[in-house]
């Protein structure tokens, strides 16, 4: 039995993508193992699959003042420290990192030790943790195709991103039954990301009223993000965080409001969702929102509503035009070809660690 150490997180989108290959690679009986931050999201997700938990110091490493800048170093050379000391009692044969900050003394401990290292990016160009560890990575699995002018040709392979198998598994009466809708309205699911998204919520319950007399709404507006205002607003379901039931509230939705984050475009496209993408801004980013909800919609899969130009208004404006053209942006979905990324990631895991 092949060991393997997986890492990843900080949002649900550096974890997410790790489960569908756990799911996989169990079936491959691999020895699986995950080291992440002490108290992140990954921990909770990860543990709840039943794999062993290893939590390490994570520190932010930022191109931008704060005072934080002072302090994390000395977290990052901690978790330095713990990374290989956990290479050594665990002995993998392989690392697979989904990116995160979490994930760089990982790699670097990986690769201090010569244990093959495979790393993904989600976005179309990298992020700083992922622009660290690509010198010390074997292969660089990336999303868009677009992103293989920003990786070394020698190690670069476009897979797309995994995705867990049970989002194609949603029974839209198990949705219904959990939100407490009755199906008589159309239903609009609202996707801050794990983090939530304080400017699209704010919007999103503004418009209750008028949204309400039309459709149902379920709201996933990210943790602490709760109102407790709305609670038993009829037709009206909020949510912090959604995890298991997640494919049943895909299978009830009709449009989907979210955040561009590349592993919710992926799961919108996948699943053939009607879409209003609302990226996160350059001020509050590095732009690879912006970039993936500007390829979606020049494919035709998304519209695309900058958060600059949200406003009650406009967001009411979107959801009135992607509705009514909703089978357009059906049909330009189900038309994408989509490859099978998690098999061959799996393959290529296989193969460096030696099983093939």
């Amino acid at each position: 039995m092949k060991k393997i150490i997986m890492t990843g997180g900080g949002t649900a989108g550096h974890v997410t993508p790790n489960m569908a290959l756990i799911e996989r690679l169990r079936d491959e009986d691999f020895e699986i193992s995950y080291i992440g931050s002490y108290s992140g999201i990954e921990k909770g997700l990860i543990e709840g699959m039943g794999i062993p938990y290893y939590g390490i110091s994570s520190g932010k490493l930022r191109r931008y003042f704060d005072v934080k800048n002072f302090s994390d170093p000395f977290r990052v050379l901690k978790g330095m420290r713990e990374a290989k000391k956990l290479m050594k009692e665990l002995k993998p044969d392989i690392v697979f990192s989904k990116g995160g900050f979490v994930a760089v003394p990982v790699v670097f401990a990986a690769h201090k030790y010569k244990i093959p290292v495979i790393i993904h990016e989600s976005d179309m160009t990298p992020g700083l943790a992922n622009k660290l560890c690509i010198p010390k990575a074997d292969k660089i699995c990336c999303n868009f195709k677009e992103t293989l002018d920003f990786l070394p040709e020698d190690k670069a392979v476009h897979t797309g991103t995994p995705l867990r198998k049970a989002l194609f598994e949603g029974s839209r009466e198990a949705g219904l039954k959990f939100c407490g809708f009755d199906g008589s309205k159309p239903v609009i699911m609202v996707v801050g990301g794990s983090t939530g998204a304080a400017a699209i919520n704010e919007a999103v319950r503004n418009l209750l009223p008028t949204l309400l007399t039309r459709f149902n709404v379920v709201h996933l507006c990210g943790k602490g993000k709760n109102d407790p205002a709305y609670d038993g607003t009829e037709g009206y379901r909020q949510f912090e965080y959604i995890s298991t039931e997640l494919k049943d509230l895909f299978a009830i939705s009709d449009l989907v409001i979210s955040r561009a984050g590349a592993n919710a475009v992926c799961e919108l496209l996948a699943l053939a969702k009607p879409n209003i993408l609302i990226p996160l801004s350059a001020a509050a980013s590095r732009g690879d929102q912006i970039l993936n909800a500007e390829s979606f919609e020049r494919l035709g899969y998304s519209y695309v509503l900058e958060e600059e130009k949200l406003t009650n208004e406009t967001l009411l404006e979107s959801i009135e035009k992607v509705y009514n053209e909703r089978y357009k942006y059906y049909a330009a979905m189900k038309a994408a070809t989509q490859a099978d990324a998690t098999g061959v990631i799996v393959k290529m895991i296989k193969e460096l660690a030696g099983l093939s």
